[in-house]
């Protein structure tokens, strides 16, 4: 089984995350920042990761410390579940609307971390979260997962949907690059032999 159990404690957070790379899309989310929690459980469902978050973060500052280092950890966790990378598709992609909102996320399990985010914000908040947080998230995710990510909205006009669409295409494209690939079983998908 693909599974993790991260925590990292800091002076700003306290982070623990369980997580199954094979599971059916399960989540318990106690990250302290709801809007966090609606977009953890987008990658849960979309991903088919079960996955457990407990923070808890100097949220009476921001909420800039427990969004950043969940992210950290999240990345740490499926670093810690997916091993050696041996039989995976490696890579992912999705894009996903949501009304008038298209966003696109390619994902490469490639061991070198590389961030691309393109996403024009309509508005700085939904609701009390701060939209620049997200990019917060994907950059500790990506530096700790070592992963290159693509994440690009190509059309949105609510923000609260801008967010969501990267979310969910993030999570169905973990899934695609993280499911076995039967005619590779074992094999590191790469010319170099490791990942």
């Amino acid at each position: 089984m693909r599974q993790a159990d991260v925590t990292r404690n800091t002076s700003e957070t306290q982070i623990q995350i369980a997580l199954n790379l094979d599971g059916t899309g399960k989540a318990e989310l106690a990250s302290g920042v709801p809007f966090l929690d609606h977009m953890l459980d987008q990658i849960a469902r979309h991903g088919m990761i079960d996955l457990k978050v407990v923070a808890k973060g100097d949220t009476h500052i921001d909420d800039h410390h427990t969004v950043e280092d969940v992210g950290i950890t999240l990345g740490q966790a499926i670093a810690k579940a997916v091993g050696d990378k041996a039989g995976i598709t490696r890579y992912g992609h999705s894009y996903v609307p949501l009304d008038e909102t298209l966003s696109r996320v390619v994902i490469d399990f490639s061991g070198r971390p590389g961030l691309e985010f393109h996403v024009p914000f309509t508005r700085a908040r939904v609701g009390d979260f701060d939209v620049d947080l997200s990019i917060e998230f994907f950059r500790g995710f990506v530096n700790h997962a070592g992963v290159t990510l693509h994440i690009d909205n190509l059309r949105g006009v609510n923000a609260h949907h801008q967010i969501e669409t990267v979310f969910k295409a993030f999570g169905r494209a973990l899934r695609m690059a993280l499911t076995p690939d039967l005619r590779a079983a074992g094999q590191v998908p790469s010319t170099k032999g490791s990942l």
